[in-house]
């Protein structure tokens, strides 16, 4: 090699450490809340068994019962990044069982350490032990939720009955983000309809008599789902939507047992909304119901209702949409 190459050009003194001052490797583990302690990963659990030291700065972490049950060996300690290094010399392993945020500060000091160059580091791996799954953040809304209810003066004192104004006002809401085409607004009104649903869930808890819980609600739409879909989790086959209303319609109707085709349909819900619901269920059950006589307006809306329904529209939706359009018609003429 020249002597004037580059690379025999000298740079900050590191040393190239022997076996016995040898970096060493650091293992920094992180894990999911919401995933039950004990179900690591598998490498994981290797890393564990194989580390010459492990350590953990919380001695509440609801990792380590387990940990230890496995005959993991986990000290409480919270050292310094130089400590770390230092606990490392001799090719040493450490896993660090991180708290919080995956330990920022002791990387950071890691991180500055290593920009000094007066250390051979060793090598830091980030081994995540456990993942989030899909839905994985609704349990950090359970347990919200769980902690307003015993806390708060006024969410401790909500009934099914007094929520149930704010269940309508927040349906109406997401219909209208839907229609407006806002996406963060969307975003926004579908956690306020979650909130209803853990809500409500979380008051039937503590009825006396009958109590269920987020987990029945989760468990029993599920159940209705799979059975309702018999063309994705069984043996029946649908290629088109007409098909799989079919076999929609034909597991409910199994289900419910009805007397009437009329059964189940709210008649709280708003009026154009009823009057379509009506005949679909109608049309849906081969029945040619004669409208009444026109008499009156309420008369007139229920005909144009029905022919709404007939024809793949909604009323509600399409009464809305003109209404949008003459409210921006008054603003224009007050402009």
């Amino acid at each position: 090699m020249n002597a004037n190459s580059p690379e025999a050009t000298p740079g900050p003194r590191q040393a190239v450490p022997d076996a016995a001052g040898a970096p060493g490797r650091i293992v920094l583990l992180t894990t999911s809340h919401r995933v039950a302690p004990g179900l690591l990963s598998w490498p994981a659990w290797q890393a564990l068994h194989a580390a010459d030291r492990v350590l953990c700065a919380d001695g509440a972490h609801p990792q380590l019962p387990y940990l230890r049950e496995a005959g993991v060996a986990v000290e409480e300690a919270s050292p310094t990044a130089e400590e770390l290094v230092e606990a490392c010399a001799g090719a040493r392993t450490v896993v660090v069982v991180a708290t919080g945020e995956g330990e920022p500060a002791l990387t950071d000091g890691l991180a500055r350490l290593a920009g000094t160059g007066r250390l051979a580091m060793p090598e830091l791996e980030l081994l995540p032990a456990s993942y989030d799954l899909p839905g994985a953040r609704l349990l950090d809304l359970v347990q919200v939720m769980d902690r307003i209810r015993t806390e708060c003066p006024w969410s401790s004192q909500q009934t099914h009955k007094g929520l149930a104004k704010y269940g309508i006002e927040e349906a109406y809401e997401l219909v209208e983000a839907i229609e407006e085409g806002d996406r963060d607004e969307l975003r926004e009104e579908l956690g306020d309809v979650l909130l209803q649903v853990v809500f409500h869930a979380r008051i039937a808890e503590e009825d006396p008599e009958a109590p269920f819980s987020v987990d029945d609600v989760a468990g029993g739409i599920v159940a209705k789902l799979i059975h309702r879909h018999p063309h994705v989790f069984g043996d029946a086959t649908a290629t088109t939507p007409e098909e799989v209303k079919e076999h929609w319609l034909r597991t409910k109707a199994v289900e419910k047992q009805r007397s009437s085709v009329t059964e189940g349909i709210p008649l709280g819900q708003p009026g154009l909304a009823l009057a379509a619901k009506l005949a679909s269920r109608a049309r849906t059950a081969g029945l040619d119901i004669p409208l009444p006589p026109a008499e009156g307006v309420g008369y007139e809306l229920l005909a144009l209702a029905v022919r709404a329904e007939a024809e793949g529209v909604d009323p509600e939706a399409a009464l809305r949409a003109a209404a949008r359009a003459y409210r921006d018609a008054i603003r224009d003429a007050e402009g």
